[in-house]
C-alpha cells in the first residue's frame, strides 16, 4: 500500500515511493513517498503561509483547535497502533502500540490544557512593563523510530498551542504511522498548519536540509549525539531555535538496602521498555556487592518469563530490534560483553531481528556495552563495594539523560539521587516520564527541555512591551 505525503492540507504527488519494513516479518509494511527538495520547500511555504492566520489566533481559539486535534487521535488511536506495530515491531500488548498511543492522547491533552499568559513585570507610577510569549514561526520536528507517534505528538502538540505552524520529518524507517497521523490532523486543522514529508534519506537528506532551511525558525529533534550535533551546526547558519533530546546512557544504582525482590519488575522494565531502544531506559546497573547476586537472580527470574514474538500476536509483550544496523550494534555489543562476563540470561541473536532479553555481569566501566548506548534488550550489571565509586562510574559518561536510585530508604536515595549528572532522577523506577515534569538531559544528552510550562515556552520568543 502506497501511503501519501500531506502538504497545504491535500495529498501531494511523489516522483518516487520507498519500502518501510516489518522488522518482525522482513516483509513490506507499506510504501511511503520518497521526496525531495522541491516538495520541502513546497510544505516549508505552506506552513509558512499558514502561520500568518494561526500565529494570530486568540489562546482560546488555539486551545480549542489543539482539544479536536487530541479527540481525532483517540478516535483513530487503534489504527494507528497497529501501523506502529507493522512498522516499528513493538507488540501491541503490555508497554506497545497501544500504550504508545495512550500516551499520545494523555500528551496531546495535557499539552492542550496549558497556558503561557502574559506576564507583568513592572505596574507602577513609572509605568507597565508586559513579558509576551510569541510563536516562532515555522518548525521544523525530526522524530526517530523508536516512538513514532508519541514522540511526534510531543513536537507538534507544543507547537500549535503555542501558534506556530509544522513541517515533521520521520525516520525513513517508520515514517507509515507519521503520515497517517498528520492526514488525520489536517482533519480539523486549516490547510498549511501541519505538513510531513518523508524520504529514505539516500539521494537526499531531508533532515539535513531542514536544519538549514532559511524558512524554519525552530528544529526539535529527538535522535542520537551525533545527528544533534550535526543539526546544531547546521542551523547556526540561521540562528535557529533549537530543542534536541539526543542520546542517555542511563546509570541505574542499586543500594545496599534495596529488596531484590521487591525492585526486579522495575528493574527489568526500566532497561527493556519497548525492547531497550527507548533514549531514557537504564542502560548500565550497578549492583552493591551485598545484594549483587541475589538482585541478579531475581532479575533474571523475572526477565526469563516475557514472551518474546510478533508484535500483531496478542500474546507478545517484546518484539524484535528494529532495523538491522540497529540489531548489528546489539549484536557487536553483546558478543564482546560475553567474551569479558558472564552472560546470565539470553545473548544469542534470535532469527531475523529478534534478540532475546540479555543480562550480563562481571562487567565494568572501560567495557564497550557499559560505556556505549547499546538501544537494545541488554543490560550490563556492574558490581561495586562503595556508595562514592557507584555515583563516580554512573557519572563517567559523555551521556546525561536519566538515572535512577533503587533503595528502601527514601532519603538515602535522594541523596545519591542529587549527586547524578542527568536531567532526570527516578527512585525506585526509572524512565517514568510525565507530560506535567520538564524533561531534558545534560552535557552531551541535549538541549532545552520538553514537557510542561518550561517545554511550551521553548517554542516561544519572548517580546518585552513597555508602556
Amino acid at each position: 500500500m502506497e501511503h501519501v505525503a500531506t502538504i497545504s492540507g491535500e495529498p501531494v504527488a511523489a516522483p518516487g515511493y520507498f519500502a518501510v519494513i516489518n522488522p518482525a516479518t522482513g516483509e513490506d509494511a507499506g510504501k511511503a513517498p520518497n521526496l525531495g527538495a522541491a516538495e520541502l520547500d513546497k510544505a516549508v511555504a505552506a506552513a509558512g503561509r499558514a502561520f500568518e492566520t494561526w500565529s494570530q489566533k486568540s489562546d482560546a481559539e488555539l486551545q480549542a483547535a489543539c482539544a479536536a486535534v487530541t479527540k481525532k487521535i483517540e478516535e483513530h488511536s487503534e489504527e494507528l497502533a497497529k501501523l506502529i506495530t507493522l512498522e516499528q515491531g513493538k507488540p501491541l500488548n503490555g508497554l506497545g502500540s497501544r500504550w504508545e498511543m495512550g500516551g499520545a492522547v494523555a500528551w496531546a491533552g495535557y499539552t492542550t490544557s496549558l497556558s503561557l499568559p502574559v506576564k507583568v513585570l513592572q505596574d507602577n507610577e513609572q509605568g507597565r512593563v508586559e513579558l509576551h510569549r510569541k510563536p516562532v514561526g515555522v518548525v521544523g520536528s525530526i522524530t526517530p523510530w523508536n516512538f513514532p507517534v508519541m514522540i511526534a505528538i510531543w513536537h507538534i502538540m507544543p507547537a500549535l498551542r503555542t501558534g506556530n505552524t509544522v513541517v515533521i520529518k520521520p525516520s525513513p524507517y517508520t515514517p507509515l504511522s507519521t503520515l497517517r497521523l498528520v492526514e488525520i490532523m489536517n482533519e480539523v486543522l486549516p490547510a498549511g498548519v501541519v505538513n510531513v514529508v518523508t524520504g529514505d534519506d539516500r539521494a537526499f537528506n531531508l533532515g539535513a536540509a531542514m536544519s538549514a532551511h532559511a524558512g524554519i525558525r525552530k528544529i526539535v529533534f529527538t535522535g542520537s549525539c551525533a545527528t544533534g550535533q550535526k543539526i546544531m551546526q547546521s542551523a547556526a547558519a540561521t540562528m535557529k531555535r533549537l530543542t534536541l533530546e539526543m542520546g542517555g546512557n542511563d546509570a541505574g544504582i542499586v543500594l545496599p538496602d534495596a529488596d531484590p525482590q521487591a525492585i526486579a519488575e522495575g528493574l527489568f522494565w526500566g532497561a527493556f521498555i519497548n525492547n531497550g531502544q527507548t533514549c531514557a531506559a537504564m542502560k548500565r546497573l550497578y549492583v552493591h556487592d551485598s545484594i549483587h547476586d541475589a538482585v541478579c537472580e531475581a532479575l533474571v527470574a523475572y526477565a526469563r518469563n516475557i514472551p518474546v514474538g510478533n508484535g500483531l500476536d496478542e500474546a507478545s509483550i517484546l518484539g524484535p530490534i528494529q532495523n538491522r544496523m540497529q540489531f548489528d550494534k546489539v549484536a557487536r555489543l553483546v558478543a564482546d560483553g560475553a567474551r569479558r562476563g558472564k552472560v546470565l540470561l539470553g545473548g544469542a541473536p534470535g532469527e531475523g531481528l529478534f534478540f532475546p532479553p540479555t543480562i550480563i555481569s562481571g562487567l565494568t566501566n572501560g567495557d564497550a556495552l557499559v560505556d556505549e548506548e547499546q538501544f537494545g534488550p541488554a543490560l550490563p550489571v556492574i558490581r561495586y563495594s562503595d556508595v562514592n565509586e557507584a555515583i563516580a562510574m554512573a557519572n563517567a559518561s559523555d551521556n546525561g539523560l536519566g538515572g535512577s536510585v533503587w533503595s528502601s530508604d527514601i532519603a538515602a536515595a535522594k541523596a545519591v539521587a542529587s549527586r547524578m549528572q542527568c536531567g532526570s532522577v527516578w527512585i525506585n523506577k526509572h524512565g517514568a516520564i510525565q507530560p506535567n515534569a520538564p524533561f531534558g538531559g545534560v552535557k552531551l544528552s541535549g538541549l532545552g527541555v520538553e514537557f510542561a510550562d518550561e517545554g511550551l515556552e521553548q517554542y516561544t520568543d519572548i517580546q518585552v512591551v513597555f508602556a
